[in-house]
């Protein structure tokens, strides 16, 4: 039997300091690292989903972001097909693969035994879904796959809509049609954490760094150039700051509306996390034999 190529994952709440610990582990190890934020694919969203900068990238090459505009749908599906073929050049090169990011969903069907619905999209009726609020959505998904509803997050309404189209598209539940696989790789998990305070300090720093930064000034761009698609008014950083474009926040108000966004989103990320009991937290690894 052929062993399995070996890979890091580093994993953590938004604001855990995943992005610099991967550039400082990748130096060290002589890694290079593949993004694993469902945000981060996109063009252009830079500031609201503090995408690491060139500097701050430390020289160190980065893959699966910037890849497609923010129009497109980008699923998970697609990114485990990108994401493998990043693997493999990485590792063809003789060096190590670390994957760093907070969506919890890319590492499970990347590198862990999840397997995807095989269902082709339909986007007439997605763009009839799109026209419903969440919260119908989800009494919706509620009705049709209650196993699928209760592992999904009600304000995320991408996923509830994507389980819905499986269940349109299949004729079955989505909870029916995920599957269990063999894991492809060998993999040494990183997580990234802090006491609750600390956490929640450095996302309330992050925020305000945010709208130093030019968040306005970045949704202002994106709304005239893409119009109010999905990805931008449902993204966290954006959707509170169409808010106050709109008039129905003040600044602060905005502000003070992400920062909870975020903490609870941040929430969500180590509820999934945890239940990973390989997850080693807060250490260094020891360097992989190539």
């Amino acid at each position: 039997m052929m062993s399995k190529s070996k890979v890091i994952a580093i994993v953590g709440a938004t604001a855990s300091g995943k992005s610099a610990y991967a550039v400082e582990l990748a130096k060290k190890i002589d890694g290079e690292i593949i993004s694993a934020d469902s945000r981060l694919v996109y063009k252009g969203f830079n500031v609201a989903c503090a995408k690491p900068s060139l500097e701050e990238r430390g020289g160190i090459p980065h893959f699966m972001m910037d890849i497609v505009e923010p129009e497109f749908d980008y699923s998970a599906g697609l990114y485990v097909k990108d994401a493998k073929k990043c693997i493999n050049d990485i590792i063809s090169r003789g060096k190590i693969p670390i994957i760093a990011g907070g969506t919890g969903l890319y590492f499970r069907v990347l590198l862990e035994n999840y397997d995807l619905p095989q269902v082709e999209p339909d986007y007439e009726y997605r763009k009839e879904l799109n026209k419903l609020e969440k919260e119908e959505l989800y009494s919706l998904l509620e009705e049709k796959d209650s196993v699928c509803a209760a592992k999904i997050d009600k304000n995320d309404k991408k996923k509830i809509i994507r389980a819905l189209e499986v269940c349109y598209v299949s004729g079955h539940p989505m909870s029916e049609l995920q599957g269990i696989k063999e894991p492809e790789f060998e993999v040494e998990w990183i997580g990234r954490n802090f006491q609750r305070n600390i956490l929640y300090d450095r996302i309330n720093k992050r925020v305000d760094m945010m709208f130093e930064n030019g968040i306005v000034d970045e949704t202002k761009y994106l709304l005239e150039k893409h119009g109010r698609i999905p990805n931008i008014i449902y993204t966290i950083g954006y959707q509170e700051v169409v808010e106050f474009l709109d008039g129905r926040l003040t600044l602060e108000q905005a502000k003070d509306k992400l920062k909870q966004n975020t903490r609870n989103y941040a929430k969500r990320q180590l509820t999934w996390f945890r239940k990973n009991p390989e997850i080693k937290w807060n250490v260094y690894p020891d360097k992989l034999k190539k």
